[in-house]
């Protein structure tokens, strides 16, 4: 299907993370043969299998020092290559988590407050948003209208899917827009809030996004795999990302959207090892102080793009999945060719990441979208050793 054409179905979040495109096997491997995994490996290759399912798909868990990844079909199609766990992928809105991790770490240095308003941090933003605080953005609770919804944007990303914007550019396009509802009042996710959290850090420490993601997370953390790209190109080795449709050979779509469109809401790059080991760390809250994490950890009903396993709720740049075999913490995200789920324990001692290599929501997919979350239950039941 031409790229032209997946565009203009474009109706919902970039990430859940960077903007829905509504059309758009190897062998697992285990160092155990307990029922959570073998479970979690049945339901990989039954996922893989399915129509309009992913070519391919990675679950690795950890519970004790080192994980466990468990693969089924191929993250290539040309070369069949399986997914490994070192392979970047596009993380979507699971670049939210990250961009929480770099706000919070700064309100535990004292650089920013959750009660700033987007008014003392970004004055040069709308005066209708000013008194909207950094907490409620991080909460989605904002009331900041969504660019990713905007007619207009969509008329431009159909028009150029590669094109290069600034994120005041991006919130340009709903800049003449007012608050959608009284901050606070409700929960609605915008990835217009992630970006304006993204400008507050700049301006609260005169230096760019990009400096701060590496000295507070992805420096300290020792993440090789992860960055913020600045164009769609990727480097060897990747996931290749398809759009799967019946009756039609996987068209890859590795590289037809450029993720600065998403800049902090859902931009980067990373790996499943890369994403265990920030998940586990920013879970436990080990990149900020305690006040801050009690703060982060006040939830309200709410789901991350797209859902997770179990019931979701919304903490200020996670979200809390309450599944059948136990609790975690994390985020999801989606991006033309990806889908991804990362979490921990409140412990950062258990934790699991699933991601396939097609973008799958509940809207254009339903019965993949389904199958998906179940594999990502399995992946916490398997990390957290309880039996579905």
């Amino acid at each position: 299907m031409p790229l032209t054409k997946r565009c203009a179905a474009l109706g919902t979040a970039i990430g859940a993370s960077v903007l829905l495109l509504a059309s758009c096997s190897s062998a697992s491997s285990s160092t155990t043969t307990t029922p959570p995994t073998q479970a979690l490996s049945a339901a990989l290759h039954q996922l893989v299998g399915m129509k309009d399912g992913p070519p391919g798909a990675i679950a690795l868990f950890q519970t004790g020092s080192a994980p466990t990844a468990l693969t089924a079909g191929v993250g290539n199609t040309t070369t069949k290559a399986p997914i490994g766990e070192g392979d970047v992928v596009r993380i979507a809105s699971v670049s939210k988590a990250f961009n929480g991790a770099i706000a919070l770490a700064l309100v535990s240095r004292g650089k920013l407050s959750l009660d700033d308003t987007i008014g003392s941090v970004v004055p040069t933003l709308p005066a209708a948003w000013s008194t909207v605080t950094l907490a409620q953005l991080l909460h989605h609770t904002s009331g900041v209208p969504d660019y990713i919804k905007s007619p207009a944007f969509l008329k431009e990303l159909q028009a150029d899917p590669e094109a290069s914007m600034t994120p005041t550019q991006l919130l340009g396009f709903v800049a003449d827009q007012p608050l959608l509802f009284t901050p606070g009042s409700k929960y609605d996710y915008s990835d217009s809030d992630n970006i304006i959290v993204g400008l507050m850090v700049e301006a609260a420490t005169s230096s760019t996004y990009e400096s701060q993601l590496a000295s507070i997370v992805t420096g300290p953390l020792h993440l090789a795999e992860t960055s913020m790209p600045t164009s769609s190109a990727l480097t060897e080795p990747f996931v290749h990302g398809y759009a799967v449709e019946e009756g039609h050979a996987p068209e890859d779509v590795s590289s037809s959207l450029n993720p600065v469109l998403a800049w902090a809401s859902g931009g980067m790059l990373s790996s499943a090892a890369d994403l265990n080991t920030f998940m586990r760390a920013y879970a436990k809250g080990s990149l900020f102080d305690a006040a801050t994490r009690a703060r982060q950890l006040r939830f309200v009903p709410g789901e991350s793009g797209p859902p997770g396993p179990g019931t979701n709720e919304a903490g200020l740049g996670i979200y809390r999945y309450q599944t059948s075999c136990g609790t975690v913490l994390g985020h999801t995200g989606n991006f033309p060719g990806y889908t991804l789920f990362a979490a921990s324990n409140a412990a950062g001692t258990r934790s699991a990441v699933v991601f396939v290599n097609t973008q799958l929501n509940p809207q254009s997919t339903p019965k993949p979208s389904a199958a998906l979350r179940h594999v990502d239950e399995l992946a916490v039941c398997a990390a957290l050793g309880q039996a579905s």
